[in-house]
């Protein structure tokens, strides 16, 4: 008896999905790709990344810096991590790049560690490269700095 029930009620569902669905027209279909369903648009052309080597400024304390050169192909996994050939402490005297912080060779409890702490191993978790490329949405950040000056001003 209730198998028959269950079996009803799912007919039921399937069949008030279906009304549902054949009552929106098809041109009404707002999609989130600005086409129609059926054509494949031609996709934007990828952004090319910042390759300058130049520190960019920091937008707010405690961020973490941004990476200013590429890095596609660079392997990052359990066994490698490309991003320590330059930035180890042992490394940063032939390749004149920054070492990482000494917050990457601590756990939890702010023990010191011989090599780099598990959670700050993947790079890429916390660090992006830069693209050049035009801003998506507009964006009224305010440094701090610039709160302090006018702080009369602000309406936050």
């Amino acid at each position: 008896m209730k198998a028959r029930k269950i079996l009803s009620m799912i007919a039921l569902l399937g069949f008030s999905f279906s009304l549902m669905a054949a009552t929106v027209p098809a041109d009404k279909v707002a999609t989130l790709r600005l086409a129609p369903i059926d054509v494949e648009p031609t996709p934007p052309a990828m952004q090319k990344v910042i390759n300058s080597d130049v520190k960019q400024v920091r937008n707010y304390p405690m961020q973490p810096p941004i990476i200013p050169h590429r890095i596609d192909g660079y392997q990052i996994d359990l066994k490698v991590n490309k991003c320590m050939q330059c930035h180890a402490r042992n490394s940063t005297g032939h390749s004149q790049a920054p070492m990482v912080s000494v917050t990457h060779y601590m756990d939890r409890e702010n023990n010191f560690l011989a090599s780099l702490s598990p959670r700050r191993y993947y790079c890429t978790q916390c660090h992006v490269s830069q693209l050049d490329a035009k801003l998506l949405v507009e964006n009224d950040f305010v440094d701090v700095k610039e709160l302090m000056k006018n702080p009369a001003k602000t309406e936050h």
